[in-house]
């Protein structure tokens, strides 16, 4: 038992130092594509720090399994290099038992990392999403999916204004059942229109079966009011911003993405990407798991046998690989081409299994 304390300390340890080094590297390039980004905006450099800190979370969460191969490796060629691992082995400890420390780490580092960075992330993704359009347009434009239907919000030259629909088609691209309120900044509301459907062209909303109602001060509304077969009003919004914003799964916190799933259904959107994303999230620890694997694999061995650059290259190839296969189920998993399940839980058990066999074949092959 002392020993598995041991072996999961110094892979704790190591696990957090290659963090903080990445994570160093990684604010340093982040906070020089932001200067860049908004080098043509009024945007200062506190402002650009912010944007740096508020990625960071997401970066890291997507860097994990990277952080995990880095710190298997860091953990046994140390071991090596001192002969630590040559004495555990000497004392009858196998190498499937030395791994159960790093592989229970990695398990609780996963579930944490599900459990905790991944609210985190979604409210940091979020806000840095807001704070972006803040400084790059003339008012924000938002989206949010309810029990009450489909909310938008856009910024024009005239104002804002507030849009709901009851449901929508499978791409986004028209509305049904509208109700759209324009706010001015100093007024207050100033018109309500009311419209069966309305289609998202290239910068503009095409109503069909619309009525106004003016909300000026002094105003009869229904006296006022106005009836068109046909209705164009201007719009900041494109089917590519709203296809994005309902699309950024990862602005979703896992407790909340199996009811925003079943909003979006009502809502009469797509949810496979949304549930691939949520089985693949559940699935994450276990991917973790068949990383320490994999580069346990390449580098447990002896340090006199030579060969350690082309072993930790190869644990590092591996696992790019692993993830790139990931990556790719996952991709087959929303375009419906496989199940959501397979397309999240295949990846990391088949690695699991792969990182096994080449263990058992370097330890009793």
């Amino acid at each position: 038992m002392i020993l598995h304390f041991y072996f999961a300390r110094r892979f704790f340890m190591s696990f957090l130092v290659i963090t903080g080094v990445l994570a160093a590297l990684v604010m340093l390039v982040d906070g020089v594509d932001q200067a860049r980004r908004f080098a043509d905006d009024d945007v200062g450099w506190d402002q650009v720090l912010g944007m740096t800190l508020l990625h960071m979370p997401q970066t890291i969460n997507m860097i994990l399994p990277l952080i995990m191969i880095l710190a298997t490796v860091a953990l046994f060629i140390g071991l090596a290099r001192s002969s630590e691992l040559v004495v555990t082995r000497a004392a009858g400890r196998s190498a499937l038992r030395a791994l159960v420390a790093p592989v229970v780490v990695a398990l609780i580092i996963g579930t944490l990392a599900v459990a905790m960075l991944n609210p985190i992330v979604a409210a940091t993704s979020e806000r840095a999403e807001q704070l972006t359009q803040e400084y790059r347009s003339n008012g924000r434009a938002a989206l949010s999916v309810s029990d009450e239907g489909l909310w938008l919000r856009q910024g024009t030259e005239e104002g804002q204004s507030v849009i709901r629909a009851w449901r929508t088609n499978a791409d986004a691209s028209v509305l049904y059942n509208v109700t759209i309120i324009s706010y001015d900044a100093e007024k207050g509301p100033v018109r309500r229109i009311e419209a069966e459907s309305a289609k998202l062209s290239s910068g503009d909303w095409e109503l069909t079966g619309a009525k106004i109602w003016p909300l000026a001060a002094g105003v009869n509304a229904e006296g006022a009011a106005e009836v068109h077969e046909t209705l164009t009003i201007p719009s900041s919004l494109t089917v590519e911003r709203i296809r994005e914003s309902i699309g950024r799964v990862a602005a979703v916190s896992i407790y909340e993405l199996p009811e925003f799933i079943r909003q979006l259904e009502q809502a009469g959107f797509s949810t496979r990407q949304h549930e691939v994303w949520l089985q693949a999230e559940l699935a994450r620890p276990f991917f973790l798991v068949a990383m320490v694997l994999v580069a346990s694999a390449f580098t447990m061995r002896h340090t006199r046998f030579g060969g350690t650059g082309v072993a930790v290259l190869a644990s590092i190839l591996l696992g790019f690989g692993l993830y790139f296969i990931r990556s790719f189920a996952q991709i087959l998993g929303e375009n419906g081409q496989i199940p959501v399940i397979l397309a999240a839980w295949a990846p990391p058990v088949a690695a699991i299994f792969l990182a096994l066999g080449l263990l058992l074949h370097a330890e009793d092959g």
